[in-house]
């Protein structure tokens, strides 16, 4: 399982963003904790078994975070090039059923928002992408059902 994951600089300072405000709420749990046990019976105690619960969650978002920064293989989007789509592209595409365009950027999955136009390099729809040229024809199966795109470029940033 020590496969490396793809993430760019933005998804890399992200992680350890996060990971350093994770780091910081320990203490205050583990106050939380303290000062729920002062409350007595520790078996009908919500306060004590929801802040257990937050240490629970805490530490393994730290453990996740701490393994994927060591596995990281940080790629800069604006120092590649080429004309093949491949982790960092942003691809434009148009839907070849409704000539609706759209335009993604293939990203690590823990950047992924499809609101902002970002997409998983493990998604079907990414992985359908990775290795096609501008002009490619691509068919795809989405929850939504099959779906065809045209490749109309692809740039990196």
């Amino acid at each position: 399982m020590n496969q490396p994951v793809p993430m760019t600089p933005a998804g890399a300072q992200k992680l350890r963003d996060e990971l350093v405000r994770l780091k910081e709420e320990r203490p205050k749990i583990s106050r939380a904790i303290g000062t729920a046990r002062e409350h007595g019976d520790l078996k009908e105690n919500a306060e004590y078994h929801a802040a257990k619960e937050q240490q629970g969650l805490v530490e393994a978002r730290i453990k996740d975070i701490e393994d994927k920064l060591s596995r990281a293989e940080v790629i800069d989007p604006a120092r590649l090039s080429g004309d093949k789509v491949r982790f960092g592209a942003v691809v434009l595409l148009t839907n070849l059923d409704s000539e609706e365009e759209s335009t993604y950027q293939i990203v690590g999955a823990d950047e992924a928002d499809l609101k902002n136009g970002t997409i998983s390099v493990s998604a079907p729809l990414a992985r359908a992408l990775i290795g096609k040229s501008t002009g490619d024809e691509v068919v795809v199966t989405l929850p939504g059902g099959t779906r065809r795109y045209e490749i109309g470029s692809i740039e990196f940033r």
